[in-house]
């Protein structure tokens, strides 16, 4: 599914694949790769946690670094049956070298660029420059979705506030 006028790209009007996710859905599951280019399943490898997944163009934008740095900040006073996963189409490589030179040491960094498995199931891949829209996402300990915010605007940060509200909540559930 290739979608229209939903996001600008350099200012222009960009493609978008896959389907935007619902809340009350069952999470679509997805491959990306870790930084050590290992595959990783990720809603497997945190089954039984409630999942805030975050999805960016790239950390080597001033946007996406902040963001990046906020959740790694929040993720540090959550309760660990919180994992936080921030995903990109940035390679592995350069996404272990960013999170070493910015003390990331608390959310789960993932790459989506070889298959853009997360990009298409999740309706956050751009297709002409193959980069990912900025979306959050909670899933529950059961694979559901219960949250799901796609930004607008690529330069758009998300409501921190709503995210980790409906993570606690989740959480009690």
């Amino acid at each position: 599914m290739e979608r229209k006028g939903l996001i600008k790209f350099a200012g222009k009007e960009a493609t978008v694949v896959g389907p935007d996710i619902q809340v009350g859905q069952k999470a679509p599951t997805f491959t990306a790769h870790a930084t050590d280019w290992s595959d990783y399943r990720a809603l497997q490898k945190t089954r039984g946690k409630v999942r805030i997944i975050a999805a960016l163009p790239s950390l080597n934008t001033a946007v996406c670094d902040r963001e990046t740095r906020r959740f790694n900040q929040e993720a540090a006073n959550l309760d660990k049956r919180i994992a936080i996963l921030v995903i990109s189409t940035d390679l592995p490589f350069m996404i272990k070298e960013w999170c070493g030179a910015a003390g990331i040491d608390q959310v789960i960094t993932l790459s989506d660029h070889k298959n853009t498995s997360f990009g298409k199931r999740y309706g956050v891949l751009i297709k002409e420059p193959r980069v990912l829209r900025r979306a959050v996402f909670v899933v529950d300990a059961h694979d559901t979705v219960v949250y799901a915010a796609y930004m607008p605007a690529l330069g758009e940060e998300p409501n921190y506030a709503e995210v980790l509200a409906a993570a606690q909540k989740a959480l009690r559930s």
